[in-house]
């Protein structure tokens, strides 16, 4: 297991100064977030990828994955009734994921709540049409030899795939190497009935990670903050990932920054490391 840094926690620095921080405090990697790139990070350059990839090659650093994937360019949205705009969103899919294997990442989430919420009183067909968006690029994420994941997200950030079960069932349904579910430690701690710090963190990993449709796992509080900053226990998380052999990316995902990003990412840094040393 490896300790990955979602990079718009930093993002006020400049990208190779995002590197050298992520670097020095203990990460190594960036989970990229391509809004961060610019305002069409689907159409960058090969220079520009190349400067993207030499920024975290000198600091040491991989890209484990990319994600926030639809955020730019506006209007994207996978279950819009409008065949135009899906096939523009299909496009800078396939194109992101063309950046994830140029930046040599494993992995790309596709979380992105807003570009996925079902149009009401056409619940059924907004379903389908996703479901043919995730299925178009499938095979464009195996061709490029990266796992592309389905990020399932609690109800009260989208109305669509909202727990690991249908997550699965959707990458069963299109049955392909290159499409995953992954886990996010927030999401599962709001869509569980326990409180943050009772999830049965081994029941749900022994369930799930011998399926093998785990790629990736995100680790936040159900507080929005880092990991250890709330009341989520992370160390049955590690112990059950250690237990299962995971061998991919752990990545860090806070969304409230106290007092500012910098000192969020080195804390939770530290927490994880302190963890995975611990828990052989």
């Amino acid at each position: 297991m490896r300790l990955s840094l979602c990079n718009e926690v930093i993002r006020d620095m400049d990208f190779a100064a995002q590197c050298a921080f992520a670097a020095a405090v203990g990460y190594e990697a960036l989970e990229v977030a391509p809004f961060t790139l610019g305002e069409d990070p689907h159409l960058m350059s090969q220079d520009r990828r190349a400067q993207v990839r030499r920024a975290m090659a000198d600091a040491g650093l991989e890209c484990s994955s990319l994600h926030w994937l639809l955020v730019t360019p506006e209007g994207l949205s996978i279950t819009d009734p409008d065949a135009a705009v899906r096939a523009r969103t299909v496009d800078v899919m396939r194109r992101l994921i063309g950046l994830a294997a140029d930046l040599d990442a494993d992995v790309l989430v596709h979380g992105s709540p807003h570009q996925r919420r079902l149009v009401p009183g056409d619940e059924d067909a907004s379903r389908k049409r996703a479901r043919d968006c995730f299925a178009a690029i499938a095979g464009d994420a195996e061709q490029a030899g990266v796992v592309y994941c389905v990020e399932p997200l609690a109800d009260r950030e989208t109305d669509y795939l909202n727990s690991l079960d249908e997550a699965a069932a959707l990458v069963r349904d299109i049955d392909s190497r290159g499409l995953r579910a992954m886990l996010d430690c927030a999401s599962t701690s709001y869509m569980r009935p326990e409180p943050p710090g009772e999830i049965p963190w081994d029941e749900i990993l022994d369930r799930w990670l011998p399926t093998g449709l785990i790629a990736h796992v995100q680790v936040n509080d159900a507080s929005r903050r880092g990991p250890g900053e709330g009341e989520v226990r992370f160390a049955p998380v590690i112990a059950g990932l250690r237990r299962h052999g995971y061998g991919g990316w752990i990545a860090a995902e806070p969304f409230v920054y106290e007092p500012d990003g910098p000192a969020c990412a080195a804390r939770a840094a530290g927490y994880l490391q302190g963890l995975m040393e611990a828990i052989p």
